[in-house]
């Protein structure tokens, strides 16, 4: 037992030290301003995401996302008011000079070349276009501006800029296909985000649920180890008896170890992020899913089937375990596999969320802060983690080792497994709503112990702390995220 409960720490260890990134981290965010281009007349619109809906042969084919530039039209919010126009390439394929024929409001696509945009822009409107789509000839977006001196910004048509994947497929339609028309409109997200009231709840519903699980468990122990001493018994109880075998408590020094950790699996993870190293991030998340998911079934079975809790066999390298124990972890094993095979379909962020909250209810109830000074220390060694690698690491690897980790790039997957998320289902924009372990699991230890500390204090107090401690644990990490 000893070993599977050292396997299991490793294990959350490196969850932990996986999932401290910013929450606000999320595909599909529109970027309303930036301070790096400033605005000027006739080059004042805000950068926004715009969805460019295809029509080949009057049939609905794919739909890209490009970004609109400073200048020029703003582009309708409602797809309702957004007309279907016919794309035509252009001539010169750079519209730097005046393209050879005249253009009956069509929208024309060109490639991004060496001309200033606004060029581009004045020779499409020249020609008679309604709409410039400019290709970028990279696979990133690229924000459109206008030059410090440039002073011909009349321009009354929108331009958008969609990245090369996106162009080559155009192209190909163009080549392949007699009639190609497409609609452009930049529909507006919520004032309120749904997803992120659930995903608060669920966050602020974990917390105290571990932590009152962890101090009804230590309270029951130190019930058993009185009545133990009380009844004078002669030799001097062992830790299983008392409750104590699967409690692990930080200190001063694994708090601050815990920052050096953390970074070393972060450089590990940026410069091996690949396919199979995602792959084995799903795995070790799967192990952790299944002890967490079968540590809080058998505790709630076991109330009902108390014989089968409290009845042991050994099991080789396992050691003794329950029967329930044993009868519980097929399914968890089986459901943590079909959410790793079918991890990839719409409804998979049931499981993830599942094995997630399992898995963090389990940590808050094994790993224990045990006093106010190691809480203090963890959780501001953690904001300055959090500092360095969102901000001070585009220093020196040029670009935030924390954000690329987070969004699996170079992996072909959608970011790492350790997260709960939500899907912004009443958002225009789809995507997910998310938020690390590390945002749910430090506030949470801190949560844990406080409530331990302070056992028959009000319930309504307890909801009431943890809520305003995660929410401006969570809004921080926003707001300079």
């Amino acid at each position: 037992m000893d070993l599977q409960k050292l396997c299991f720490v490793i294990t959350v260890t490196a969850v932990i030290s996986l999932v401290c990134y910013p929450s606000s981290v999320t595909a599909g965010d529109i970027v309303h301003d930036d301070n790096l281009a400033p605005k000027k007349p006739g080059c004042e619109n805000d950068f926004v995401l715009v969805k460019v809906q295809t029509w080949v042969d009057g049939v609905e084919d794919a739909e890209f996302v490009g970004v609109g530039a400073r200048f020029g039209t703003t582009i309708v919010s409602k797809e309702k008011n957004a007309n279907q126009i016919r794309l035509t390439l252009s001539d010169p394929l750079d519209c730097c000079s005046a393209p050879k024929h005249k253009l009956d409001r069509d929208v024309i696509m060109v490639h991004r070349g060496h001309c200033k945009f606004t060029t581009k822009a004045n020779n499409a409107e020249a020609a008679g276009a309604s709409a410039l789509l400019i290709i970028n000839n990279q696979k990133e977006l690229y924000k459109m501006v206008c030059e410090p001196d440039e002073t011909d910004l009349d321009i009354h048509i929108p331009a958008v800029m969609l990245p090369q994947d996106a162009g080559s497929s155009l192209e190909k339609m163009l080549l392949t296909n007699s009639s190609v028309s497409v609609q452009l409109y930049s529909p507006r997200r919520p004032l309120v985000d749904i997803a992120e009231v659930f995903l608060w709840l669920m966050a602020v519903g974990t917390i105290l649920c571990a932590s009152y699980w962890s101090a009804w468990s230590a309270r029951e122990a130190a019930i058993e180890q009185d009545k133990l001493l009380k009844d004078a018994v002669d030799e001097i109880p062992n830790e299983k008896a008392v409750g104590f075998s699967t409690v692990v408590d930080i200190n001063t020094t694994s708090a601050v170890l815990f920052v050096v950790i953390a970074s070393c699996f972060l450089v590990i993870l940026y410069k091996l992020m690949s396919y199979w190293f995602i792959e084995l991030l799903v795995v070790l998340f799967c192990i952790g899913g299944v002890e967490g998911l079968q540590t809080c079934l058998v505790a709630l079975l076991s109330r009902w089937f108390k014989h089968a809790g409290e009845s042991y066999i050994k099991v080789p390298f396992f050691g003794p375990l329950s029967y329930l124990t044993l009868a519980v972890a097929p399914f968890c094993i089986a459901f943590a596999v079909v959410w790793a095979v079918y991890r990839t379909v719409s409804f998979a962020w049931i499981g993830q969320d599942i094995l997630g909250i399992a898995l963090i209810i389990t940590v808050l109830q094994i790993v224990h802060v045990p006093n106010l000074k190691v809480g203090t220390v963890l959780l501001s060694c953690a904001f300055l983690y959090d500092i360095f690698w969102v901000f001070v690491s585009k220093k020196v690897f040029h670009e935030s080792v924390m954000i690329v980790v987070a969004r699996g790039d170079r992996s072909g997957e959608d970011g790492i497994p350790m997260l709960l998320k939500i899907p912004r289902l009443f958002d225009p924009w789809g995507g997910y709503s998310i938020i690390g372990f590390g945002d749910i699991l430090l506030p949470g230890l801190l949560i844990a112990f406080s409530l331990r500390f302070t056992l028959h204090s009000v319930i309504l107090w307890h909801v009431f702390a943890g809520s305003i401690f995660l929410t401006c644990f969570y809004s921080c990490k926003l707001n300079i995220c």
